[in-house]
């Protein structure tokens, strides 16, 4: 009993050091810049450190992390999840489930809502790696000023060898992330607790009623100020999207335990160094650290800006595959990392996007306090989103009384519009530049899963009808040769021909003894849990003619198998045993054309042609061998 117990206690311990180690990177750096922002004399609307405003804005920062962290995703978002998944695309999933039962105008405005929040996602991918690494490294000014001229060089190096490390995955680096982030946590509480000591009357920040009198008595500076507070809770989504690696309890107890009373203390510490001189808000965090720990503690805070970096990259590597799968992007090529460890995968072509954005955002604006203007909208427009898509699920599932859920989704998601707002002062300032990437990404999804319905619809045109199809084959008067062998085609459903097949039959005049119809079917959840229902056989005819059709399904974060699908089979029903290993796989290659009809506006049907062009190979998409793969190709207009 003892050891079993024991053994318990160690696993938690594991998962939520697992989960300091990954999920509180973002969040946790973030007090590397954020008071330094509100209170920057280059902010366009900048705040003077007086004692009435410094208590008001740190106490505005513990109260809106309280708010939105500790009550909006540790307390309610964590408890939905999509079969253990959570973020903005399980969210998505579960609309997805509810549009397919009940589809009406509010589902799919949510849906494109779910699109727009997955988009912010991405934008915060480019910013993230961009300020916290950068934010890290300008802590070298303080060791020694003349370091200035190497910020940006050391700042770009850093940020193209993480990048470039990427595609070996993070298994083995992983394992150091969690130790790593405890030490950085320790650092931020005790260097806190510093300058509370220089300061103790910054402890009164505690109370919200500084928060609340600095918004009465000063609306206009509270609400510019809310524009740099959201800095304080960027990195929020990470716990919510990290839920089905680590699990609800893991995340809550790290934060609840360590993170939040750690970031709690720098704050106020930071506080009370501004209370002690208004005039220095320059590299507040760094100040909190003896001069002999400086150079340490820039190394940690690097280290730490790098593995929140490394956190969002391979959630934006994440939701990408997730968006493939539910075909809102066409079809990427993804490497898995990990044969252990579910979920570590690398995405090339987003891993090369995000680099380059990266380093292009660094270039730009060459400072941490200038990339803070830009940084915001991206985190109050998901949690935004993250706060609507929540309460409507929980409203349509909870038994709680609605009242309480409609009371407290309104006053939750007021206070998240509040930050969305205060972040559009900055649009001139560079918080158009994240608003516009997800503006793009979100074009692009629709536009891609517009496109890709009206290509289905061409191309079932050009199919024809199965059942019709499938009579001529069978049967003494069938119009082909049988010749031995078995011929599997991927084809999206079961109701039309697929065009490989029409094309061998009626160029060829020849068909398989075994002929396998096989659609791959992504169900909007995260992994099937029932693999007695991955295969799913539907027989197209009453004889034993050896043709039928094949539903294989999988979850939006799985990797669709389709050898290893077809391997689960019995013979009993497949009309016979088929010889997988010598099967030919026939692929149907759509050539796509605009066409004349006003299907779309034509800006966005070269955008659909354009995005066509980095499809990855359908042979690596579906995992099946090379050497055993035809593909004959059709012409379909847009």
């Amino acid at each position: 009993m003892s050891a079993g117990h024991n053994g318990t206690d160690r696993l938690r311990l594991a998962a939520v050091v697992g989960a300091l180690g990954v999920v509180f990177g973002d969040i946790g750096t973030s007090p590397i810049y954020t008071l330094q922002t509100l209170f920057s004399p280059d902010d366009p609307h900048p705040i003077a450190a007086s004692e009435f405003n410094v208590l008001g804005v740190v106490s505005l920062i513990l109260w809106s992390v309280t708010l939105i962290v500790t009550v909006s995703y540790v307390m309610l978002a964590l408890r939905i999840s999509n079969d253990g998944e959570g973020g903005i695309m399980a969210l998505l999933g579960l609309m997805r489930q509810r549009a397919r039962k009940n589809r009406t105008k509010v589902t799919v405005f949510l849906a494109g809502l779910g699109i727009l929040g997955a988009s912010l996602f991405l934008g915060d991918g480019m910013i993230t790696p961009a300020i916290s690494v950068l934010s890290a490294v300008e802590g070298m000014e303080i060791v020694r000023p003349s370091f200035k001229e190497l910020v940006i060089p050391v700042t770009v190096v850093i940020i193209a060898v993480l990048f470039l490390v990427q595609r070996f995955g993070t298994g083995t680096m992983g394992k150091f992330f969690g130790p790593v982030m405890i030490l950085w946590f320790t650092v931020v509480g005790v260097g806190g607790i510093s300058g509370i000591v220089r300061s103790p009357s910054i402890l009164r920040a505690i109370s919200p009623t500084y928060a609340v009198e600095f918004v009465a008595e000063h609306p206009p500076a509270a609400f510019f100020a809310l524009a740099a507070v959201i800095l304080a809770i960027t990195g929020a989504e990470a716990l919510y999207a990290d839920m089905g690696h680590f699990g609800r309890r893991p995340i809550a107890a790290g934060w609840l335990v360590l993170v939040f009373p750690a970031l709690a203390l720098t704050y106020m510490g930071q506080g009370g160094l501004l209370l002690n001189d208004p005039h220095n808000t320059s590299l507040l965090f760094f100040q909190l650290v003896p001069v002999w720990a400086r150079i340490p503690t820039v190394v940690l805070a690097t280290a730490a800006t790098v593995i929140a970096s490394e956190a969002v990259i391979t959630g934006a590597y994440s939701v990408t595959s997730q968006a493939v799968q539910l075909g809102y992007l066409p079809r990427l090529r993804i490497v898995h990392t990990s044969a252990e460890t579910r979920g570590q995968i690398y995405v090339p072509f987003m891993n090369w996007l995000l680099m380059v954005a990266v380093l292009t955002l660094v270039l730009a604006f060459r400072s941490s306090a200038s990339l803070a203007f830009a940084y915001g909208m991206t985190a109050a427009g998901t949690i935004t989103v993250t706060t609507i898509l929540f309460f409507y699920i929980a409203y349509h599932t909870w038994r709680a009384p609605r009242w309480v859920l409609v009371g407290g989704g309104v006053i939750l998601i007021l206070v998240d519009l509040s930050f969305v707002a205060a972040n559009m002062t900055k649009l001139l300032h560079g918080a158009w530049l994240p608003l516009a990437i997800a503006l793009v990404s979100f074009t692009i999804m629709i536009t891609w899963q517009k496109g890709r319905g009206l290509v289905t619809a061409q191309r079932e045109q050009l199919e024809g009808e199965l059942a019709p199809f499938v009579k001529k084959l069978s049967g003494p008067n069938a119009e082909c040769q049988i010749v031995e062998g078995t011929a599997i085609f991927l084809n999206p459903g079961k109701n039309t021909t697929p065009l490989a097949l029409r094309a061998n039959v009626e160029r060829n005049h020849i068909r398989h003894r075994h002929v396998v119809i096989a659609s791959v079917n992504v169900l909007p959840v995260p992994r099937l849990t029932d693999l007695s229902k991955r295969a799913v056989v539907d027989r197209l005819s009453h004889g034993n003619d050896g043709i039928i059709h094949v539903s294989l399904r999988f979850g939006y974060d799985e990797t669709p198998d389709v050898p290893a699908a077809m391997a689960t089979l019995k013979p009993s029903q497949t009309e016979g045993r088929l010889d997988l290993e010598n099967a030919i796989y026939f692929l149907s290659k759509i050539e796509l054309h605009a066409g004349k009809d006003k299907t779309m506006a034509a800006w966005r049907k070269q955008l659909f042609l354009a995005t066509s062009h980095i499809t990855a190979d359908a042979s690596d998409h579906f995992g099946l061998p090379r050497d055993q793969v035809v593909m004959l190709g059709a012409n379909v207009d847009v």
